[in-house]
């Protein structure tokens, strides 16, 4: 699958969406994939602050519980509550599957994460081993 190359990935293997200073959030394919059956998604409530680097959520697959981290700082604006009923969804469209949408407070975080082609290349290396 293509990673699309206007969202910006972390090494954990979300993605973010920027539109002006509102960010969106998800997992990669590569994520989904790893995880298996996504049967369930824990995210925070409309108004919570996520921090860059820190936890803010986590899904659960018929495999793992995994944590999921905020690519920014920021407060959470809407929480995709589709993904309460249907966290299939997650896996069936992970690019197109949010999961919270953020108002940013410090867009300088941006520079910090990876471009597509920069993605393609970690997973590419992190597959290797």
């Amino acid at each position: 699958m293509a990673y699309p190359n206007h969202y910006r990935y972390t090494r954990e293997h979300e993605w973010i969406a920027i539109d002006g200073t509102t960010g969106t959030i998800g997992i990669t394919d590569y994520a989904q994939n790893s995880l298996g059956d996504i049967v369930f998604a824990d995210l925070p409530k409309v108004g919570a602050t996520v921090t860059a680097g820190q936890s803010f959520g986590s899904v659960e697959s018929v495999k793992a519980v995994s944590d999921l981290y905020a690519p920014v700082s920021g407060t959470v604006t809407a929480a995709n509550e589709e993904l309460n009923s249907s966290p299939e969804k997650i896996n069936s469209a992970p690019h197109e599957s949010w999961m919270i949408r953020v108002q940013l407070s410090n867009p300088a975080e941006l520079n910090g994460l990876l471009t597509a082609a920069q993605y393609e290349a970690f997973i590419a290396e992190e597959t290797a081993h």
